[in-house]
């Protein structure tokens, strides 16, 4: 059984997988977190390119596109990875992994077997997973109402039996629905879900308002039965905020690059302008 989200990071964890596999494994740190796993010979860990932080000797690497965690090509398109990093361990003895999260982020030990063998997440949720675990982006159609950006469309699905080590921002908030129960949380603030909860998306103002972006103006009414993962930090609102601390004193410190905007305008409109007039005459 894996340990719970929620546990202390530092302590050791044994992970029984259904074929009676034991896997120990450890989260390590408090806000960019890293799951060390420990790798009997032959066993492997698959996961999201780049988040490797480091491995034993025996270890093998290999970064190969996997044909049971196809997407198609909406992920292709809109610029999302479609290989995997397998870490195997070829060797006698026994081996280690580090997984580290690619951001401020905490690492939530899934396992799929207590979910019903399904979990939605938000995208980009995925960092691992050991044994059986398939992971795929599909258009949640339980969704009623369309997102602005295009992280609204694509959800993240993981399917199987196995362990899953999935991502969250901030704090982290596990709410066990009963039959009939109703949140409303934040959309971004939701991780994951499971596939018996009912989502339907409301919108906190004029549509106009939400396409332009705002603070909580899209939520997600969460009806029960199920579990739903909140997190309280999303990784684009940390982001967000990090680029106005960075830009905001900027245009302060330097009024002339308002002045240098407005010219520009200025110019474009000019030229505009005079193209017209030639093309006239």
């Amino acid at each position: 059984m894996a340990a719970p989200f929620f546990s202390t990071p530092f302590q050791p964890y044994v992970y029984q997988s259904p074929q009676d596999a034991v896997i120990p494994f450890q989260i390590l740190g408090g806000e960019a977190q890293v799951v060390q796993i420990m790798l009997k010979p032959q066993e492997k860990v698959v996961a999201r390119p780049g988040s490797m932080c480091f491995m034993s000797g025996s270890m093998e690497m290999e970064n190969i596109y996997i044909p049971e965690n196809e997407v198609g090509m909406w992920q292709w398109l809109f610029g999302k990875t479609i290989t995997s990093v397998v870490l195997r361990n070829p060797g006698p003895s026994d081996g280690f992994v580090g997984i580290a999260a690619p951001s401020l982020a905490r690492i939530l030990p899934i396992d799929l077997a207590m979910f019903g063998g399904e979990l939605l997440c938000q995208p980009d949720a995925f960092l691992c997973s050991v044994n059986d675990v398939k992971v795929s982006n599909t258009l949640d159609q339980r969704v009623r109402n369309v997102i602005g950006g295009i992280e609204g469309f694509l959800r993240q699905k993981l399917t199987g039996q196995g362990l899953a080590f999935i991502l969250a921002g901030g704090s982290v908030v596990q709410k066990n629905l009963e039959v009939g129960e109703v949140i409303t949380v934040d959309v971004s603030c939701i991780v994951a879900v499971t596939s018996s909860v009912n989502v339907q998306i409301k919108y906190n103002g004029p549509i106009r308002r939400a396409v332009f972006g705002g603070d909580n103006l899209v939520t997600a009414v969460v009806t029960g039965p199920g579990i739903v993962f909140i997190q309280s930090l999303p990784f684009h609102r940390l982001s967000q905020r990090i680029a106005r601390a960075v830009t905001s004193p900027n245009m302060r410190e330097n009024p002339k690059f308002v002045i240098q905007i407005a010219i520009f305008f200025f110019l474009a409109y000019v030229v505009i302008v005079s193209s017209l007039i030639l093309t006239d005459v």
